[in-house]
């Protein structure tokens, strides 16, 4: 039997009274809506059977010590230390969500945590926002901190802007923390409003398609193209001062005034404002089982990424056209931020084997050490006590 991620603390660190409390949360793939959650629109994740598992105990010394099991790296730092170029990269989304805790008076002293994944990283699954949610709930218990789903949804929102550097919506977050087995969560990121849709698939199945493409967000587009939606927002007020953000814009709004925008500006805002109704069309489609619209959406979805808001990738666009080439395929796109990352692709099932073997043989050409995947069976976030 494999040891438990809390058999790994304890090899690491060393026995100790203190029984470990574990925790784990899925990643997630967006099935449409991209770039809307910072716009303040429309987005509809599912989670996944891959996920983030983390170990916590309280520790009697003053100095917080954390072990990444898959890449067998540790740190240690203790009051007064700061975050310099020394530390590994996946250390300010745990150190984020400890001080960010202990900043709201949510915990104190000392720990020890070990951590272990099988979300790809870098892919656009959510492999932080997992890693933050399963440390959320594990210091949550292991230090009695009241801390709501929503409360912790915005603590984590807040590791990705202060600790990371990436000024994230709050989708992904969500979808971590509040995804249900078998459902896709459509979420209004104006008011965080959300409302769970059966996924039912019938005959057909997701298959997710990592292209072995890493980007790092902080270091991309991304920033930058949340400045874009921004600016674009400044420009569009000058004509109508109602507007107060892309989600406040319509089809028929961007097209009166469009011209008055920069033209780059006006293709990220003719994406954001299209993407948002996608969205509501999609959850529509999929609440009466239309998955032949919902496929032809995931088209459109990934073509605006592509032309207008100029997020994808050459590796990702020829998964993409691989995909739709085959026949039972109804449709096909790049998922999360873009720049590399993941596709998702809506197949029959029939065809699921033939869409496989094409796609692998697609990334063979590019020497790029992707994968194809089922979403698995996934559980919602959660913690349980290990046995001593």
């Amino acid at each position: 039997m494999s040891p438990t991620i809390s058999d790994q603390l304890v090899d690491v660190f060393g026995p100790a009274p203190e029984t470990p409390v574990t925790s784990h949360a899925p990643g997630r793939v967006n099935l449409i809506g991209e770039h809307t959650d910072y716009n303040q629109g429309f987005v509809l994740p599912t989670i996944l059977g891959c996920e983030v598992e983390v170990a916590v105990r309280r520790s009697p010394a003053a100095r917080v010590r954390l072990h990444a099991v898959d890449l067998n790296d540790t740190l240690a730092y203790g009051p007064g230390d700061e975050p310099d170029d020394s530390w590994p990269g996946w250390a300010p989304y745990l150190v984020g969500v400890i001080e960010e805790m202990r900043g709201r008076g949510l915990l104190d002293g000392g720990l020890d945590l070990a951590v272990t994944g099988s979300v790809p990283r870098g892919s656009g699954l959510s492999s932080s926002a997992a890693l933050e949610t399963a440390t959320a709930l594990a210091l949550a218990r292991v230090f009695e901190a009241q801390l709501d789903p929503m409360g912790m949804v915005q603590l984590c929102q807040d590791v990705e802007h202060h600790w990371a550097g990436v000024r994230c919506g709050i989708m992904d977050q969500m979808a971590c923390r509040l995804g249900q087995p078998g459902h896709a969560l459509l979420i209004d990121c104006g008011d965080n409003s959300h409302r769970h849709i059966p996924l039912d698939l019938g005959d057909h199945d997701l298959v997710i398609t990592d292209s072995g493409v890493r980007r790092e967000l902080a270091d991309s587009a991304y920033n930058d193209r949340r400045r874009e939606c921004l600016e674009g927002v400044a420009q569009l007020q000058r004509q109508a001062p109602t507007i107060v953000s892309l989600r406040s814009v319509g089809s028929e709004v961007l097209d009166a005034h469009e011209s008055g925008l920069l033209p780059h500006l006006a293709r990220r805002c003719r994406h954001v404002v299209d993407e948002n109704a996608r969205v509501l069309e999609a959850a529509e489609a999929l609440s009466h089982g239309d998955l032949v619209a919902l496929g032809q959406l995931m088209n459109s979805s990934h073509d605006s990424l592509r032309d207008l808001f100029e997020a994808s990738h050459p590796d990702v666009d020829h998964l993409v056209d691989t995909a739709r080439s085959v026949p039972g395929v109804l449709g096909s796109r790049l998922t999360g931020a873009g720049w590399g990352g993941c596709t998702v692709t809506l197949c029959a099932r029939a065809a699921t084997t033939t869409l496989r073997r094409r796609l692998e043989e697609e990334l063979a050409t590019t020497g790029a050490p992707g994968q194809v995947m089922l979403p698995g069976r996934p559980r919602a976030a959660g913690i349980a006590e290990a046995s001593p």
